[in-house]
């Protein structure tokens, strides 16, 4: 939606629920209009042989073998532990 005039912008700060002072709104107005010139340039260069992308730098998917990696076993993670009992960590007891 192209903000065009200074009825439907009231209408939009309305909807919203703003607040605006008449410098804001004038503001406002102003970088809406500028955005509405953009938009009309950009609409008025020739894309008819430009082929369409999605992004602007090439994608590569970097796809790994999904395989298990033991990287720690049981006994040296639970050495930083302050005590353990079958393997398991054991912590104090926090409720009773």
């Amino acid at each position: 939606m192209l903000i065009t005039d200074k009825e439907s912008f009231k209408r939009l700060q309305k909807l919203n629920q703003l607040a605006l002072t008449e410098k804001e709104e004038t503001d406002v107005l102003a970088f809406f209009t500028a955005r509405n010139e953009d938009i009309t340039a950009l609409g008025a260069v020739d894309t008819e042989n430009v082929e369409r992308m999605v992004h602007v730098m090439p994608m590569e998917t970097v796809v790994r073998e999904d395989k298990e990696i033991k990287l720690f076993t049981r006994d040296e993670l639970q050495k930083s532990a302050p005590e353990s009992y079958e393997g398991y960590w054991q912590v104090p007891r926090l409720v009773e």
